[in-house]
This record gives structure tokens, C-alpha cells and sequence, in this order.
């Protein structure tokens, strides 16, 4: 499929209008250069609710939305194990692709998608993931400008409630995609792979822990990561609604929104909902588009500040860095600075992943987080997984 470099805007439809599809929706609906062309959802609930907001075609399947002519673009935000089938499909019918993280759940797979879209002429764009947060982009800047010196070092760690949050069962089983391995480390490693101008992984020593048998997948993680050329990562995560590192970050969220201290009511209020539904349709209840929180999830769309994710600290051989609200700070020998970044995006980040599909699409630029980005990110989550396995065989 040729560049739509005579038109000036991109027609991109939405596959799954669960959490990840719907809250890009904003940040379609404000983005210039991208209009919103469709969805494809098989929840009539969802699907009746976005056909009452949006006068554009709504499936039921993946198959009828890519048969529609006009739509040049899908952000696929399906279940993980769906990934590979559905960017296959939109290659083979001419259609761009930004695909959710992780890309895929198999190398083989990211390697069929890669090679899909590739032989059809179709960007392939792996986001949205922290990676794309303008802190993250202005950190980068400075680090490529040289003016610290080499990159040596990247600390990256996070407390959140993400374990207790409701779940479909796949997600709560690491052979499906599930856990923080695949969910929230790849946020942790498109971050510091960002900055380090999309170096590889080329050594990991990890462990994880399963520390709630009734969660029994991943859900805490500590690993060192060697990158190319001398830098060294130290990523931790832990999902277990204890300690809040939104705390050490000026109790602005994830998305950038304001917070307050709530350490373990997501476990309580998990609990107490069970009781009333099963996990997958509090889910679908709670997230999927039009839900109880879609208002809140709108609004976080248009926060203050920018998105991060937990503390980002970067050193260089004549500095530090760290991702503050509002900003940055550089910590040199001319003392500490800070660096005001303009206002926040709509979407916290996912305006940035259109600008990539837009930017191949109608100029003809090579996506910095395409397809091989996405699969070697994918490829260091799975090494972190197996030095947890080799880890945890050799103490037992």
C-alpha cells in the first residue's frame, strides 16, 4: 500500500473498545492530522455505546471493520494472544497498524508481523507505551546531544495497584500474556531502550516474584539489564497495592493527573466487588467504553501534567536526569536545573503514537518505535522471564 501523501489527514479505526482502545479515542479526537473511522467490538453493550457517540461503522469482528474501504489505519488493543492474527489480517487488506504492548507473546509471532506488514507496504507502530512520554522524549534529546557525556546508567522502578485491578482470567496467567512481565515491564523497557536510542538488551539477571497464590502470575520483578554500548539498566516493579511510588513523584499519576495516598483500598475494593460479579465483567463493567470509570479515564486523558511511570532516573558520565512533575531535572557540576516541558498532550503519550503513523503515512518517515523496536522489547521481557525460571530451578 502506497503513503497517502496527497491527503492530509489519516483514517484510523479501533479494534477492542475495552481500557486501551477507548482511552485512545481523545487523543484521536484532538490529534490534526488523524480521524476517528470506525471501531470493531463484540460486546453489544460497547459497541451500541460508542455507534450512540460516533457516526462511523462499528462491527461486531475484525474481519468486517478491515474490509471497510475507507479506513487506512487500526489500532489493534485486543487481547494479547490476538495481536499477531489481527495485525496479519489488517496487513493483508492494505491497512496501517499501531499495535498495543507487548506486540506479541512469541518472537516467531512479532517476526510474521513484522514480515507481514513489511511485504505489504503498511507501518507497523508498537505503543502505546511509556516510552513515547515527552519527559522520556527530552531526556533522550539530551542524552544523544552528548552534552553529559556517554550514557552509563538507567534506574527505572514503580509501585502501583496493578495486581488488584479487575482481570480477565488470561491475564492472570503468564502462559497467556498475563502478569507484570508482559503488562508492565514492557513500559519499563521501551523507556530506557527509548533514551538509549533503541539499543538492545544483550545481558539480563532478574527475579520475580508470585507473592499472592490467588494471583498466581507475576506480579514483582527486580532485573538488571546490560544494553549495547556500556550502559547498564536496573528496572523494579511491583504491583501489590502496598507502597504507592506515585508518592516520590508529588502524588501525580500515571497519567499525570492529581492522586491522593489510597495504598491498598484497590485490593479492598476488589474484594468487595467480587461479591457482586465475576472479575471479567467488573472489567468490561468498569473499563470497556462508556463504563463507570470511562469519565474519569476521559478526563485523564487531558491532565496537567505529563504521564510517567514511577521514578526514571538517568546517568550520564557528567550528569544525572529524572523525570519530575512538570519536567526534568539535570543534575550537573553547574548544580541542579530544571527544564519546564509545554503543556501535556491529549492522550499522555498516544498523541505521540499517532504522530508516528501520521509521520510514515503522510511523509513518508520511518517510525522510531516500529516493528523491530517493539520485537526486541518483547525479546528482553522473555529474557527476564527465563532468568527468573533458571534463577528460581537453581535455589530449588
Amino acid at each position: 500500500m502506497s503513503n497517502n501523501s496527497d491527503r492530509d489527514q489519516v483514517r484510523i479505526a479501533i479494534v477492542g473498545l475495552g481500557m486501551a482502545g477507548s482511552i485512545m479515542i481523545p487523543a484521536i479526537a484532538t490529534h490534526p492530522e488523524v480521524i476517528l473511522a470506525g471501531a470493531a467490538e463484540p460486546s453489544d453493550q460497547l459497541r451500541e455505546r460508542f455507534a450512540r457517540d460516533y457516526q462511523c461503522p462499528v462491527t461486531v469482528t475484525v474481519e468486517e471493520l478491515v474490509e471497510l474501504p475507507d479506513i487506512d489505519a487500526v489500532y489493534i488493543a485486543t487481547p494479547h494472544q490476538m495481536h499477531c492474527d489481527h495485525v496479519l489480517l489488517a496487513a493483508a487488506h492494505g491497512k496501517h497498524v499501531i499495535v498495543e504492548k507487548p506486540m506479541a507473546l512469541t518472537i516467531d509471532d512479532c517476526d510474521a508481523m513484522i514480515r507481514g506488514c513489511e511485504e505489504a507496504g503498511v507501518a507497523l507502530i508498537v505503543g502505546h507505551t511509556h516510552g513515547f512520554d515527552a519527559p522520556v522524549a527530552a531526556i533522550r534529546e539530551i542524552v544523544e546531544s552528548g552534552q553529559l557525556g556517554p550514557l552509563r546508567l538507567i534506574l527505572s522502578f514503580n509501585y502501583t495497584d496493578f495486581m488488584y485491578r479487575p482481570r480477565r482470567p488470561e491475564e492472570l496467567d503468564t502462559s497467556k500474556g498475563g502478569g507484570i512481565l508482559f503488562n508492565q515491564v514492557p513500559h519499563q523497557v521501551d523507556m530506557v531502550r527509548t533514551i538509549a536510542g533503541g539499543a538492545k538488551v544483550v545481558g539480563v539477571t532478574a527475579a520475580a516474584g508470585r507473592f499472592d497464590a490467588e494471583r498466581a502470575t507475576e506480579g514483582a520483578v527486580m532485573a538488571m539489564l546490560n544494553l549495547e554500548g556500556d550502559a547498564h539498566v536496573s528496572i523494579v516493579y511491583s504491583g501489590y497495592d502496598h507502597f504507592d511510588s506515585d508518592e516520590l513523584h508529588g502524588w501525580v499519576g500515571e497519567g499525570g493527573y492529581p492522586k491522593e495516598g489510597a495504598q491498598g483500598q484497590t485490593r479492598i475494593g476488589l474484594e468487595n466487588m467480587r461479591s457482586e460479579s465475576s472479575e471479567s465483567v467488573l472489567r468490561n463493567q468498569l473499563y470497556g467504553y462508556g463504563g463507570k470509570l470511562w469519565s474519569r479515564m476521559h478526563a485523564m486523558s487531558n491532565a496537567s501534567d505529563h504521564p510517567h511511570f514511577g521514578t526514571l532516573i538517568v546517568s550520564c558520565e557528567r550528569g544525572d536526569l529524572r523525570s519530575v512533575p512538570g519536567g526534568i531535572m539535570i543534575y550537573s557540576d553547574s548544580g541542579p536545573e530544571f527544564v519546564k516541558l509545554p503543556h501535556a498532550r491529549v492522550g499522555g503519550g498516544r498523541s505521540e503514537v499517532l504522530d508516528e503513523l501520521c509521520d510514515f503515512v503522510l511523509r513518508d518517515r520511518k517510525p522510531f518505535h516500529d516493528g523491530h523496536f517493539g520485537r526486541e522489547t518483547l525479546a528482553a521481557c522473555l529474557a527476564i522471564m527465563d532468568a527468573t525460571l533458571q534463577d528460581y530451578t537453581n535455589l530449588h
